[in-house]
């Protein structure tokens, strides 16, 4: 039995899948995500969970609904922010299990681990 070949079998474009998880690899939109998974929220309760500007909050969350994942609900003079796709709650607990699977492995990785800035940084100079 023959294997087919691994570089015509795939024939998907793979290119969204890498901008959703550019996306997603950005920290402050993470933690975005994340407070949005446990319900609606406004950008004053983010901002304060997450001790950031609330710039900051809103250029995230644009981002965020630029790319179909955040919708807002107005409420008189305040938006309320909510995930769009339930999916993205599991692709995220997906990623949990991954991580305790992995242990440090990823935090390892010479290219994307917690150090590997440190790296770069040392070897460039």
């Amino acid at each position: 039995m023959t294997m087919p070949d691994p570089d015509r079998a795939c024939k998907a474009d793979l290119r969204p899948a890498v901008t959703l998880f550019r996306g997603l690899g950005d920290p402050t939109r993470l933690a975005i995500v994340h407070e949005l998974s446990r319900g609606e929220r406004r950008v004053v309760d983010l901002t304060r969970s997450l001790s950031l500007a609330q710039s900051t909050i809103s250029g995230h969350l644009a981002c965020l609904a630029d790319c179909q994942l955040v919708r807002s609900r107005p409420v008189g003079r305040q938006s309320f922010y909510r995930l769009t796709q339930p999916d993205l709650i599991g692709v995220l607990a997906a990623a949990e299990q991954l991580l305790a699977a992995t242990g440090s492995a990823v935090g390892l990785c010479p290219n994307y681990g917690t150090d590997a800035s440190a790296v770069a940084t040392a070897s460039s100079a």
